[in-house]
């Protein structure tokens, strides 16, 4: 399966001229994925306004994913500051190619260094989503710290696991080194999506990455606007499980 990766700098909590650039980006770039996965809080950066920008499931932010869907027949994993019974959630999007919302994650993991769990209500429950014949888990930023989420979905046998950020340049060595861990010890791809540019307070400096199940880099771009794809394959992570069958050995969880 061939998957997309948008790299790209989000204009502060502007919407409009973000869903602009990303329309510009993928009229160029695409070329038949099967999967488009966008940062964090795709249309706005990493914004503490959540009463200010968040949104219900039929918005104007998923109506536009809904229609990239349909307009590139793919698949799309995009981040949604969302509105829910008046409480509001960093949450994860799944979009099939007819445009359907198929499962929303919501953050485990609030951000307290940045007051993020003082905006948002943390998530919790594990998603794993379906692309094709792919179990994808799915997961938000700082939750890659969080070994315990990646267990869960590794022991679920997912084959691929998602994360997507707004990851700072001055602890980018940790995204690159735990994107790679959790490949590594659930013998499974791992696709990291993460901006550039820079916000309010923070600097990004990108690194978006793909990881294959014995933790190679498949792809990976630092700095620039950009779109990665890379190759994805089952029977790979079929034969490394096999070759290899550490998560049967699993005890403590």
């Amino acid at each position: 399966m061939k998957i997309g990766l948008i790299q790209y700098n989000p204009v502060w909590e502007n919407k409009t001229k973000n869903r602009e650039r990303l329309i510009s980006i993928l009229d160029k770039e695409l070329m038949g994925e099967k999967l488009l996965i966008f940062p964090e809080m795709t249309l706005t950066g990493f914004s503490m306004k959540s009463k200010k920008f968040a949104e219900s499931l039929n918005g104007e932010s998923f109506n536009f994913f809904a229609e990239i869907s349909v307009k590139y027949n793919t698949h799309i994993l995009a981040g949604l500051i969302e509105m829910k019974d008046n409480r509001f959630y960093n949450s994860l999007l799944h979009l099939n190619p007819e445009g359907k919302l198929i499962n929303v994650y919501r953050k485990i993991h609030p951000f307290s260094y940045s007051t993020e769990d003082k905006h948002y209500t943390r998530g919790t429950k594990t998603i794993t989503t379906k692309v094709d014949d792919w179990n994808v888990g799915l997961s938000i930023c700082y939750d890659l710290r969080f070994p315990e989420l990646y267990r869960q979905y590794g022991k679920a046998k997912s084959e691929l696991m998602v994360v997507i950020a707004n990851w700072p340049d001055t602890r980018i060595e940790h995204w690159r080194t735990l994107l790679k861990a959790r490949a590594i010890e659930n013998q499974c791809y791992v696709a990291g999506v993460n901006r550039v540019g820079k916000d309010l307070k923070l600097y990004y400096n990108g690194h978006s990455s793909v990881f294959d199940p014995m933790g190679n880099e498949l792809t990976t771009q630092a700095d620039i606007e950009t779109f990665l794809t890379a190759e994805i394959s089952l029977k790979n992570v079929e034969e490394t499980r096999t070759n290899l069958p550490f998560l049967n050995d699993i005890y403590l969880i």
